[in-house]
């Protein structure tokens, strides 16, 4: 560093703070100097640099006194963001001048205190610029600093002495600083190779320091960089586009958005302003309009979806109390209750504030795709001759042309003298293989009044409609494109409620349109024959012929009565019966799809949360469907709609419940109900366990056929007969056999165990797996009528995958400890059964459900909760102390909240008859489900 002089004062009078700090913008949310007192900082550092003797001494006190000003500042900011947190441009405006502030201090202190330089040659000349997010004047309160030290021919020393002094100022000051040190030449070359370092320089800012140094780097940077260059700066932030997108989930609708980089975030309009600064060299986002880049109702809506963005992105920040981007489900109820959103109509505020977010993360994506695609038409180049002769797409209807494989209109004016044409022009794009031009877009956009219910009623129109569902095999981007520009909420009003809605839960991966349209994709993708090894039932039963109008129809509206107090299957096959008919449907096939939407969610529940082994779930199932024509409906309904509901949703573990019970519940319908019962496939699977079993002697054979009850035989598959009547040959009094495998048919490890008989052995079982994270999705256990107990457990890692086989020991040791008494469960389980932050704004009531008619021998106990570790554990604990036996158990895990369904019998074998029994043993579930949550709280 240059020696200091003594004193260590500033060497040039005349060169005051407020000469340095740029001027405070007009649209700042409270006054300049409550943010920063530029004369009350001047003058506390001339009080404390004259008892300075260091240059250490003289960081210190700026430090010092920079710290206490940025803390008031921010203090004063945060308050009056608080009493307007949706205004937030005013905001983003005083976080970025603060900063300036900050800075051109730092600077001020370096430049005339610790390195004054009161006559700098031309080489010595230095200008500091904001950069990136900071040169646009837009920070959140956590946002990087992003700054550019500019000199003219080369570093010297006293510029990299200058440039020292501040940056040890700035860590000290907890500043997230990205700089660079650079001269003019430095600037140019680096822009031409890397596109990152050439959009920062877009929107540079001049702080402080020689202006004509600033001047001079945008002038080259014009003429030198950015002149004839716009195509292919283009292409490059189209290609960074995708790639984020792709990063973040490729998806606007994913209900834990990031507000910056995601799809339909703030990103995605900055590049949209990158561009149009880059080829219409705008300065601000109001010159769009004057540019030609949108219209004066697009750049209002434009405005609105930024400054929402940046008002969440605000809140956010301030909640973390750090950088945070991602809109985690905890941070959403925070955020909702500090921009003002509140409970009502039966859902909650963060419900509506994302819906009120992804209205506008939907706004953004199609006003940057009507500006891209324009910008691409003008600039990217041309496909070769052949490669467009290869892709060739259909002549297009009259009055349709197709420009840069973009489909737009002859004649805007004839296209809206008929209504049919915006119904028309979704199916041309579909049928030409055509995305639409953004001219369409905005016309279509303009013009959603002309849906009107004379429109809706013409048959033309039903027509059109329904052969974008059915003709050309890619609904979901008809649809999608409908939703995004509103003509399907405008066609179907009553789809408009769930546009953009958000189901907060950690359960749906997308919103409840987005999800829908999910669903219907499925389904063409099982037409199209792309799922026939993962989806054999439901590709099968398409292959052989059901209702396709019906099945479309269904799936488009099976969801369509969610966010309503009632229960949504009800309220939305109450409105399917108004919209059917609407669309042209027969009577007989409205039916249909009004009983698809009031029980689309049936078979879903009987396959996860009911015993299918057990006779009277099927035949009660049967008698729901009535016919195979349902069955079959409402089997691809339910693979659809399973996977619809997020990436990771549908396994095997369910695909094998759900083609287990439609093979059953068909074979019923074919037969006849009285065919399913218990002693048929006892003696089915006596005879199949009987051939297993040849190697035995016929003595072993006759112990092991005779030794179970009667639920044993239709309670799990042969291969489970055959591991347990091993594990229980020669078994002596105290052992315990496990055998551990996974079932790869159903993604689950299964264990299977072997032991004396003794009360509460599913709990301590339950405790062992919730030990070592392992999540129980089914289960059975069993005596023998000598005296030994046999249990079937089916578990999962945290992924929801079997255990890796380098697992399995450790797996199996914990087992062996908690059953031999070694582990006690209630005080290992403590420091496991916690609830994550994420996860802890959920709000899951408890229901319990006792059900005698769903099986003709046990009673049913539904308990649906919200999940943690220990909680299977602490019910069956619960259970084993009231002297209940639990037989089975079937666990359905959504997200947060879990369904635990046990078949029990009372200490007599017994179902749960006495109601005075029923309401003691809910009472004490109740409790034991308190209990452990506040043990979960604490811990």
């Amino acid at each position: 560093m240059t020696p200091h002089p003594e004193p260590l004062v500033a060497q040039d009078s005349n060169k005051v703070l407020a000469s340095f700090i740029p001027a405070a913008p007009e649209s700042i949310i409270c006054a300049p100097e409550a943010i920063f007192d530029i004369d009350a900082i001047e003058t506390a550092l001339e009080t404390a640099f004259k008892n300075v003797s260091s240059a250490a001494d003289v960081r210190n006190e700026t430090v010092r006194i920079l710290t206490e000003a940025n803390d008031a500042g921010r203090a004063a900011i945060e308050s009056a963001m608080m009493q307007a947190p949706r205004n937030s441009r005013p905001t983003t405006h005083a976080y970025a001048w603060l900063t300036d502030c900050l800075v051109t201090t730092v600077l001020y202190v370096s430049q005339t205190t610790l390195h004054p330089n009161p006559h700098p040659s031309e080489g010595e000349r230095i200008a500091v610029l904001a950069v990136g997010g900071y040169g646009r004047a837009e920070m959140s309160p956590f946002s990087d600093v992003d700054l550019l030290f500019l000199a003219p021919y080369k570093i010297t020393g006293w510029i990299e002495s200058v440039i020292e002094s501040m940056l040890y100022m700035f860590w000290d000051l907890h500043l997230k600083v990205g700089h660079s040190s650079r001269t003019i030449r430095d600037c140019i070359r680096l822009g031409k190779e890397d596109y990152t370092i050439r959009t920062a320089m877009l929107e540079l800012r001049h702080l402080a320091g020689n202006r004509d140094l600033t001047a001079e780097l945008q002038t080259k940077l014009r003429n030198d960089l950015f002149k004839n260059t716009a195509r292919e700066f283009i292409e490059a932030k189209l290609e960074e586009r995708d790639e984020r997108h792709k990063k973040q989930g490729g998806q606007r609708y994913l209900v834990e958005p990031n507000v910056k980089e995601g799809k339909g975030g703030l990103r995605d309009l900055q590049s949209l302003f990158w561009i149009a600064k880059y080829v219409h060299d705008v300065r601000n986002v109001t010159d769009l309009v004057k540019a030609g880049v949108f219209t004066a109702d697009e750049f209002r809506q434009f405005d609105e979806a930024e400054t929402f963005l940046h008002a969440v992105r605000n809140q956010l920040h301030i909640v973390a109390n750090r950088p945070m981007d991602q809109l985690t489900f905890d941070l959403q109820v925070e955020v909702a209750e500090r921009l003002g959103f509140i409970d009502h109509s039966g859902r909650r505020a963060v419900e509506h504030f994302m819906q009120f977010y992804f209205v506008h993360a939907t706004r953004v994506g199609e006003l940057t795709r009507i500006f891209m695609t324009a910008l691409e038409e003008q600039h990217v180049k041309p496909e070769p001759a052949l490669q467009r002769f290869l892709k060739r797409k259909r002549k297009t209807a009259v009055g349709y042309y197709v420009h840069r494989g973009r489909l737009n209109v002859d004649d805007p004016k004839a296209f809206l003298t008929d209504k049919l044409n915006l119904l028309r022009i979704f199916e041309e794009s579909l049928r030409t293989g055509n995305l639409m031009h953004p001219d369409v877009m905005r016309l279509l956009s303009a013009n959603l009044d002309l849906f009107d219910e004379e429109f809706r009623a013409r048959p033309e129109a039903k027509r059109i409609f329904l052969d974008i569902l059915l003709k050309h095999g890619n609904p979901e981007r008809g649809l999608r494109r409908m939703n995004e520009l509103g003509v399907l909420g405008a066609f179907i009003p009553e789809f408009q409620h769930i546009v953009a809605m958000m189901q907060f839960n950690m359960y749906h991966s997308y919103t409840v349109d987005e999800h829908t349209i999910q669903v219907v994709s499925n389904l063409a993708q099982i037409e199209r024959g792309e799922l026939i090894e993962e989806l054999p039932v439901a590709s099968g039963i398409l292959e052989r012929g059901v209702n396709r109008r019906v099945l479309y129809v269904a799936l488009l509206l099976h969801d369509i009565g969610k966010g309503r107090k009632e229960d949504h299957s009800v309220i939305g096959a109450q409105i399917a019966r108004k919209v059917a008919p609407r669309l042209g449907l027969k009577p007989a096939d409205c039916d249909t799809v009004e009983w698809l939407v009031r029980y689309h969610l049936l078979m879903s529940d009987m396959a996860q949360k009911r015993d299918i082994s057990d006779p009277r779930t099927v035949r009660d199932f049967a008698k729901a469907v009535k016919t195979r024509e349902r069955l079959d409906l409402l089997t691809v309904l339910t693979v659809c709609d399973i996977r619809g509901v997020g990436p990771n949703v549908w396994n095997n573990w369910k695909a094998v419940l759900l083609r287990n019970l439609h093979a059953q519940t068909a074979d019923a319908l074919e037969h006849g109900l009285e065919a399913v019962n218990r002693s048929t496939r006892e003696g089915d699977a006596k005879k199949a366990l009987r051939d297993a079993l040849s190697d035995w002697t016929a003595k072993d054979r006759k112990t092991e056929l005779q030794r179970h009850y009667g639920p044993y035989w239709s309670g799990v598959p042969t291969s489970v007969h055959l591991v347990l009547a091993n594990l229980l040959k020669n078994i002596k009094g105290d052992e315990i056999k496990i055998e551990l495998k996974a079932d790869e048919d159903r993604d689950a490890t299964r264990i299977c165990f072997a032991m004396h008989d003794h009360p509460g052995i599913f709990s301590r079982l339950s405790a062992a797996l919730a030990l070592v994270g392992a999540n129980v999705v089914d289960a059975r256990t069993y005596t023998t009528k000598d005296g030994h107990a046999t249990a079937a457990f089916w578990v999962q890692d945290g992924d929801g995958h079997p255990y890796d086989k380098t697992r399995l020991t450790r797996l199996k040791q914990m087992i062996n400890k908690t059953l031999m008494g070694e582990v006690v469960p209630r005080e290992a389980l403590v420091s496991r059964d916690k609830i994550k932050k994420r996860e802890s704004k959920f709000r899951v009531p408890t229901s319990i459900i006792f059900d005698n008619e769903g099986s003709e021998i046990f009673t049913i106990i539904e308990v649906d909760s919200r999940d943690r570790p220990g909680l299977l554990h602490d019910l069956t604990r619960a259970l084993a102390s009231n002297h209940i036996t639990i037989a089975t158990a079937q666990i359905a895990t959504y997200g947060a909240q879990v369904v635990d369904v046990f078949y029990v019998k009372d200490m007599f074998g017994m179902k749960i008859h006495s109601e005075s029994k029923r309401a003691a043993l809910e009472r004490k579930l109740h409790e034991a489900i308190e209990q452990g949550a506040q043990r979960a709280r604490e811990s």
